[in-house]
């Protein structure tokens, strides 16, 4: 026989603080590499002025 269960008393469960910990690492976690990406993006870049070559006379 088949048990009828109400909606609201079949949930799972709720997100709670470990849910929301989780999300909020992660964004963290994005951010510092984004951060990472940009200071390693300009390191990498040349200057304008140091592509040119030397006068070659």
């Amino acid at each position: 026989m088949t048990k009828i269960i109400p909606e609201d008393k079949a949930r799972q469960g709720r997100w709670g603080w470990h849910g929301l910990r989780i999300l909020i690492a992660g964004l963290l976690l994005a951010f510092a590499a984004w951060g990472i990406a940009e200071i390693y993006g300009e390191v990498v870049k040349t200057p304008a002025t140091q592509q040119e070559s030397a006068p070659g006379g």
